[in-house]
């Protein structure tokens, strides 16, 4: 392993390679984060990928540079990606590696440092495109009741916040990093019928907020014994720093045991459960994607596929005709 290499692993937000390299990718990330506006879960994706693919150059051949990015060839970027399959890394997972590469790229040729060429000619991997998984109304209503949740050790502020959150991700159509980046002063409490939230690119938006929504907010805030800035979180933890998402998590995850829920029982499950339900009573496709922030329809169309689905797995478990027909077309 290079000096570059070792000095990454110390220091992992250091990148292997020179120190005209190490530059162009520090402003590209500053690009990514103010320019691009891109969430900073993505960049720091996009920068572990880089970093990933930069160790590999190392390993192979040296420490990288621009120029030796410059000269790729199509049979450096496979071979990449041969080894992160290899590793078990799932078509999905390389899709956005390559995204990142080629932002990346992008970056270099805006700054007249020349074209990596061979990332055109590398194809994207394919990627089945997975169906969103839902819960059954009954079972997403009782994931938002206080009274469910299966741990009576904890405060009742806490179980009230879980619950407010869960409510908003369910009633609301919201990601965990759009409800937990509330602020104190836009708290959907009672009286207020929509919500403004930015998701992801930094995409503003209004959603509407039922009245359980904002009365499990309202139930929250009168029980949090701490005292909240109005320019701060709405939703915070047991020492008032800003909530995690991976309480939220651990929330959902109690209470998928309590209540003998799948695993596919997750917070952004719940999301999922909101447009699906709400399609399922003639919600408009339009609307939902409009709600949900969804960039491209296309998105907002795999829930039209789930409804379908679940339509005929109906169908075939109560239509008096199905076993029948299944008979005699599959002899």
């Amino acid at each position: 392993m290079s000096p570059s290499a070792r000095q990454a692993d110390a220091d992992p937000l250091l990148l292997p390679g020179d120190a005209a390299l190490r530059a162009a990718a520090e402003s590209w990330r500053r690009a990514l984060a103010q320019e691009r506006r891109m969430a900073a879960n993505t960049v720091e994706a996009y920068e572990r990928d880089l970093r990933q693919f930069l160790t590999h150059l190392d390993a192979r051949s040296g420490t990288p540079t621009i120029p030796i990015l410059i000269a790729l060839k199509p049979r450096d970027l496979r071979t990449f990606m041969a080894a992160r399959r290899a590793d078990d890394i799932s078509g999905r997972s390389l899709m956005r590696m390559l995204a990142g590469l080629r932002s990346f790229a992008r970056h270099l040729e805006r700054e007249r440092h020349g074209s990596i060429a061979a990332l055109g000619a590398v194809r994207q991997p394919k990627v089945e495109r997975r169906l969103p998984r839902p819960l059954p109304v009954t079972a997403a209503v009782a994931m938002t009741l206080p009274e469910t949740r299966p741990d009576a050790t904890r405060e009742p502020w806490v179980l009230a916040r879980d619950a407010a959150v869960i409510a908003l991700l369910y009633g609301s159509g919201l990601r965990i990093s759009e409800a937990l980046g509330l602020s104190a002063r836009d708290a959907p409490v009672p009286g207020i019928d929509a919500v403004r939230v930015t998701g992801k690119g930094g995409k503003v938006r209004d959603v509407p907020v039922l009245p359980a929504v904002s009365a499990a907010v309202a139930d929250y805030l009168a029980l949090c014994p701490h005292p909240l800035d109005p320019e701060g979180p709405l939703f915070v933890g047991t020492k008032g720093g800003p909530l995690s998402p991976r309480i939220v998590q651990y929330a959902v995850a109690g209470l998928r045991g309590a209540l003998g829920l799948p695993e596919s029982a997750t917070p952004h499950a719940l999301r999922h459960s909101f447009a699906t339900h709400l399609l399922a009573r003639q919600g408009e496709l339009r609307a939902i994607q409009e709600l949900l922030g969804h960039a491209s329809l296309s998105t907002t169309q795999l829930y039209t596929k789930v409804d379908a689905a679940r339509l005929m797995s109906a169908f075939d478990a109560a239509h008096p005709r199905a076993g029948r027909l299944a008979s005699t077309t599959n002899p």
